[in-house]
């Protein structure tokens, strides 16, 4: 078994690369630099080496195949609805849970996945039942497979009360409907998304994205169905995710800037932590159990981080200038809380060459404090999870989005609303 680093005296020096120097090393010196050039250089680089590239599927059009809908969920404060989303070229549905306060104008709303189908979510009885392969690590999941006894059995960490009545939105759908969480499964919903020339999944190639390419794809083609839905706020369309969902939350921003807002909890490796510290879960230990969620590149960086061309913190970057918020837990010392508060940190000068602010400090604050800013930073006692302590953080950071200028100041500096 690995040692497993839990001392800061024992991180080893190291130096990370310059988010605003090109690969040859030259500087980024202006903002259509950054815009033009050293923001698609960094994201052709994340691909190759981490996430991986998926097929070209050109701009594929998104449908609604069946859709169902009651307006007294969440005690009658809210609008319920399932909808099943066709992707042109893909066969396979794509089955959204959409939850939106009743309201006379346009909310905002967050996107994010869910592992155990959209009934898991909230315990009512009106939601299909997933029946497609689910971790069977939750009561009433039988066979990999939901049962009525299942639902609800995930809703602590979805408080769809608490986001109604902050006025959000919240749309949702099981990461098996596009790649289940699974090293021998992860291929075989949607296929297209892995396929060869003969259109069945190949042999990997090195630079073939995994899951969370695959969902990250997923969410933006949510993304698609929303921003055409007149009830929404499409200028103020978030994207949240936890653990592994961090990380598939943090390379969907980065990539589709359509999300105004980007909040990644406790995502440690390949997610907002530094891979370079070496602190807790490594890029060893990940790609050796998950090495499904990545591209096959990334494990040869294994116990090599320093040979790696980019680090997590040009992850964050490339979500500049818009609202990022990263959440960490005290006792997750696996994702490596430091780590992730320092990705902040080093993000920061790539907000301020676009124009606005970062972070507010330097300093990492004390657990159960948040740093506020363009970029947010809070750290809560407890463990593992998404509590919600962290929504009502990143609905706070969510909520600056509402002031007009700050909307208007993202459009001036090129960022698609």
């Amino acid at each position: 078994m690995r040692d497993i680093n839990y001392d800061e005296a024992a991180v080893p020096d190291f130096r990370l690369p310059d988010p605003l120097r090109f690969a040859d090393g030259s500087p980024v010196a202006t903002a259509e630099d950054w815009w033009q050039l050293r923001r698609p250089e960094l994201l052709d680089l994340f691909a190759a080496t981490v996430y991986g590239r998926g097929p070209d599927l050109g701009r594929a059009e998104v449908s609604v195949q069946d859709h169902r809908s009651w307006g007294d969920a969440v005690g009658g404060t809210a609008i319920q609805e399932e909808i099943r989303l066709r992707v042109e070229g893909v066969a396979t549905p794509i089955d959204v849970l959409l939850v939106l306060p009743r309201r006379d104008q346009p909310v905002p709303v967050w996107c994010s996945l869910n592992f155990y189908g959209n009934a898991s979510v909230t315990s009512d009885p009106r939601i299909r039942l997933h029946q497609r392969w689910t971790p069977g690590n939750r009561p009433g999941i039988e066979g990999n497979r939901l049962t009525e006894a299942a639902r609800g059995c995930d809703a602590q960490r979805w408080p769809l009360p608490l986001l109604i009545e902050r006025g959000y939105g919240f749309a949702t759908f099981h990461t098996s409907d596009v790649s289940p969480d699974s090293p021998q499964l992860f291929r075989t919903v949607m296929p297209e998304l892995f396929s060869g020339v003969d259109g069945l999944p190949c042999a990997r190639d090195p630079h073939q994205w995994g899951s969370i390419g695959a969902w990250a794809w997923g969410l933006s083609r949510l993304l698609d169905h929303l921003v055409t839905d007149p009830r929404v706020d499409v200028a103020r369309i978030g994207v949240v995710g936890h653990s592994r969902l961090g990380k598939t939350a943090l390379w969907a921003g980065a990539q589709d800037q359509r999300f105004s807002v980007v909040a990644s909890n406790e995502s440690g490796c390949a997610g907002a932590a530094l891979s370079r510290r070496r602190f807790g879960q490594t890029v060893a230990d990940i790609t050796a159990k998950f090495g499904y969620w990545f591209c096959e590149n990334l494990a040869r960086y294994a116990d090599r981080e320093d040979a790696l061309p980019i680090d997590q913190h040009e992850l964050l970057a490339l979500i500049a200038p818009r609202l990022l918020h990263v959440g960490s837990a005290a006792e997750d010392l696996w994702a490596d809380p430091r780590g992730e508060f320092l990705s902040a940190v080093h993000a920061d000068p790539v907000y301020r060459l676009l124009g606005v602010d970062g972070i507010a400090t330097n300093e990492m604050p004390e657990v159960g404090q948040t740093v506020t800013g363009r970029i947010g930073y809070h750290i809560r006692p407890g463990v593992h999870e998404l509590t919600d302590s962290d929504w009502s953080r990143y609905l706070d950071t969510s909520d600056v989005a509402a002031n007009v200028a700050t909307s208007q100041r993202l459009v001036e500096l090129g960022t698609p609303r």
